[in-house]
């Protein structure tokens, strides 16, 4: 199965939203492969840092089950190690995923994505020309920043103090209709 990259036009409802939420942070163009429809869904944007205490891990885990069974739509980067297992649990229901990488669309699509792409439930989006070939610490800030304005709600199974993850929530608040979930 060949899957080919699209580039969205200013005129999209999700770059409409981030528009509105974001102002002129916003990007010109979101880069994307799979069903685009998933971004008119209710989601819940997933966020944990990559070094967080062993008590986070499982009710993570628990809570990306609940929203697999309950067929939530989940957008994310998926990058840290809880973020990367809360996606092996998702990809097992039927539910939608939105997988945000911090740097542009994948040259090669994993293997575990295949299926859920012919079967119209994932959207892979970046928000990074495909020059932006390497994640690095800025893009995935940005990257988060994004993530948060185009999801509905937030679910947050730990932000490290002091961290990368806490700062950009404190210093860019979220939009004010996004509630935050603490596990």
């Amino acid at each position: 199965m060949t899957h080919h990259p699209t580039t969205s036009t200013p005129d999209t409802e999700a770059l409409v939203l981030l528009r509105h939420r974001l102002g002129p942070q916003t990007p010109a163009h979101l880069f994307s492969l799979g069903n685009h429809e998933l971004l008119s869904l209710p989601k819940t944007a997933l966020f944990c840092s990559a070094h967080c205490p062993g008590s986070v891990i499982l009710p993570a885990y628990d809570q990306a089950a609940k929203w697999r069974d309950v067929g939530r739509c989940v957008i994310s980067g998926f990058h840290s190690p809880v973020e990367k297992e809360c996606l092996r649990i998702l990809l097992r229901g039927s539910q939608p995923i939105i997988i945000c990488p911090a740097r542009a669309l994948p040259k090669r699509i994993p293997p575990e994505w295949r299926k859920p792409l012919a079967d119209r439930r994932l959207l892979i989006l970046s928000f990074f020309p495909h020059t932006e070939t390497h994640i690095t610490a800025d893009l995935a800030t940005r990257r988060n920043e994004l993530v948060a304005a185009l999801a509905d709600d937030v679910f947050i199974a730990h932000a490290t103090p002091g961290g990368r993850l806490e700062s950009t929530l404190r210093q860019k608040p979220l939009p004010l209709a996004t509630p935050i979930c603490r596990a």
